[in-house]
């Protein structure tokens, strides 16, 4: 399959403002989103002399990073990248370090202009403040985030969430439906090898991004979707906060929509 042939989803729906997108399987579900954000790209490049875009570290998005680095015509060279949220207590050699997640699956090979990683080894106020501060630079054009099982975006979870935050950039304790998520996907071995703590761009500066586009596939989440579009919006479920964005698209294949298609 052409990574970057035009795939179209079984249906697509809308839930107040979120545009829903419910694709046969996880492979076309990031082949899709991750021709549809070249797309963007390459449109926003031609306008602007430079491009900044945050991206999640998740095993959710490894078909849309896949698709997105072998897409053509993108000159990264003029893109600046962030990444949502990192662990802090882990070793800087950590495999599930979100930054060489990202790293080893697409800065690497596309080279953006401007990599900023998330240093959580060393004070961690200061470093909210720094990162913060680069964020603040510019606005955000895109950003490509997941759904946690828990409903959390970056590692916002239930108690910490909070849609007016004033800070961009927070340290945060994450609960333990999180933590048990990065157990089930495989990430640690076991719920005592997860950190109990984390850095996360809150919600405000997630939805600063002038297009936002999340990709959540895979049974684990339909719990997850289900309440995201059809709860009430509040910080008891984070990912309902997508409802009132004004361009977000919601990406999720069978297992992960889990209902009826008409």
């Amino acid at each position: 399959m052409n990574l970057n042939e035009t795939i179209q989803p079984l249906q697509t729906t809308a839930v107040d403002r979120l545009r829903v997108q419910i694709y046969e399987n996880r492979q076309q579900m990031g082949n899709a989103a991750g021709s549809h954000v070249a797309g963007k790209m390459k449109e926003l490049l031609s306008t602007k002399s430079r491009i900044r875009m945050v991206f999640a570290a998740a095993p959710s998005q490894n078909e849309f990073l896949q698709t997105l680095k072998s897409s053509e015509g993108i000159d990264w060279s003029r893109v600046s990248v962030f990444h949502m949220d990192e662990y802090i207590g882990l070793s800087l050699d950590a495999p599930q370090r979100f930054g060489t997640f990202l790293c080893e699956r697409l800065f690497d090979e596309v080279k953006p202009g401007e990599v900023h990683l998330i240093d959580s080894s060393g004070n961690i106020d200061e470093e909210c403040l720094r990162y913060a501060e680069l964020l603040g630079e510019a606005p955000i054009d895109i950003v490509c985030l997941g759904i946690g099982e828990n409903g959390h975006i970056a590692f916002n979870d239930p108690p910490v969430a909070d849609f007016n935050d004033p800070m961009l950039v927070k340290s945060v304790e994450l609960d333990l439906p999180c933590r048990q998520q990065q157990v089930n996907d495989g990430c640690f071995a076991t719920l005592q090898d997860v950190p109990t703590h984390a850095l996360t761009l809150t919600i405000p500066a997630l939805c600063s991004g002038a297009h936002l586009y999340c990709m959540v596939p895979g049974k684990t989440k339909t719990a997850a979707v289900r309440r995201t579009l059809n709860g009430s919006i509040s910080t008891e479920c984070p990912s309902t906060v997508l409802r009132r964005h004004p361009d977000c698209t919601l990406y999720v294949d069978t297992d992960s929509y889990g209902g009826e298609l008409e």
